[in-house]
């Protein structure tokens, strides 16, 4: 079983802690590191490795539920711009970063974080103090819940 099943089934089971919403095509969760606060995910409901494998209509709820998803992660993180990958080469079960991005969120070589996620040093992004405690996480859903269903 994938990675992301496995995270599927643990919502499904009530024992992913990072689990915000479930939407038609997908479920909402907020990434296990933090970063860049509010990073969040979209999991698709179907293990597909390509967009262009969906359905038509399945897709295009998918990609909508995925942009409403994005509209609340910059609402509710205060993004001034929001980065999206769909990249699949590690899990390769349909799914959406998430980033809200701010200035200064990155600083590498003198550029005040104008770049991409991953010019930010992997090792720092994916350490474990970038972890939000229990009453952090508990913060961040509910100020993605509530602007998730303002939205929807």
């Amino acid at each position: 079983m994938c990675f992301i099943c496995e995270r599927i089934d643990m919502i499904k089971n009530n024992t992913n802690p990072y689990f915000v919403k479930e939407l038609d095509t997908g479920y909402v969760v907020i990434g296990d590191n933090q970063h860049f606060k509010g990073y969040t995910l979209f999991l698709c409901k179907q293990h597909e490795t390509e967009l262009f494998y969906l359905e038509k209509n399945f897709r295009t709820k998918f990609l909508e539920e995925m942009s409403i998803t994005a509209q609340a992660v910059a609402n509710a993180f205060h993004a001034e711009k929001m980065n999206y990958e769909c990249l699949g080469n590690g899990e390769t079960h349909l799914h959406w970063h998430l980033f809200p991005r701010v200035s200064g969120d990155i600083e590498t070589y003198g550029n005040h974080g104008k770049g991409p996620v991953w010019w930010y040093p992997m090792e720092k992004m994916y350490s474990d103090e970038n972890r939000p405690s229990d009453t952090e996480l508990q913060n961040m859903k509910s100020e993605l819940l509530y602007e998730l269903e303002k939205l929807l």
